[in-house]
């Protein structure tokens, strides 16, 4: 098991440092770790601003709990999954205070009187665009369905972009473990989604025979 003085020499002077409460160390931590803590942010919270924000709470927290960091795995490794974990509790917090908004039933009439417009009429939409509407759907069941085992490396690499290493850190595991739990995600959708691709493929099929 990797052990502190492993470590890289920065690494192992700067957690040194921050042990010993020296408050320039946090300015060394957040020159040597503040662009990738926002990169790996932004990919989480798609939002600028909120980013910027958990840089400063992720940059808190180590200086705040560095004591608990064992030097089992790289600084690195343990920056990203504080990161990680601080960005989602933000992201849940911020769906959370939208759900009921978003939740709310479209008003019968308006003020006027008038019929409220049916959200969910899809009439004038085109054939592609219900179906592409359609097969998110089917995504977003697919992946509630797969096992957490599986369904969150997929999320964390393939909806989040978070590359293999920093999804890796996020979930305290191996890079190869990560790869091949992601791989039997994968191909459990493929599977799943197999039958509507299928049909979408024969839908367009039909529809170059017509025109």
């Amino acid at each position: 098991m990797a052990r502190l003085l492993d470590a890289p020499v920065a690494d192992r002077h700067l957690v040194e440092r921050l042990r010993a409460r020296d408050h320039s160390a946090v300015s060394d931590l957040a020159s040597r770790y503040s662009f990738r803590i926002r990169q790996l942010a932004l990919r989480c919270v798609k939002n600028e601003e909120d980013a910027d924000e958990v840089v400063q709470d992720v940059l808190f927290k180590v200086y705040q709990k560095i004591d608990a960091f064992r030097g089992d795995a790289a600084l690195s490794s343990w920056i990203y999954r504080i990161t990680f974990n601080i960005a989602m509790s933000r992201l849940r917090a911020a769906r959370a205070s939208s759900r009921e908004v978003e939740l709310l039933p479209v008003a019968p009439a308006g003020g006027d009187g008038s019929q409220a417009p049916d959200i969910a009429d899809w009439s004038g939409l085109g054939d592609d665009e219900v179906l592409r509407g359609e097969l998110r759907q089917k995504l977003v069941k697919a992946l509630a369905g797969l096992p957490p085992i599986y369904r969150v490396p997929v999320l964390l690499r393939d909806v989040q972009g978070l590359s293999t290493e920093e999804a890796s850190a996020a979930l305290n595991v191996k890079d190869q473990t990560l790869k091949s739990r992601l791989h039997r995600g994968r191909m459990m959708l493929r599977g799943e989604l197999a039958d509507f691709a299928d049909g979408l493929a024969l839908h367009r099929e039909s529809l170059q025979w017509q025109n």
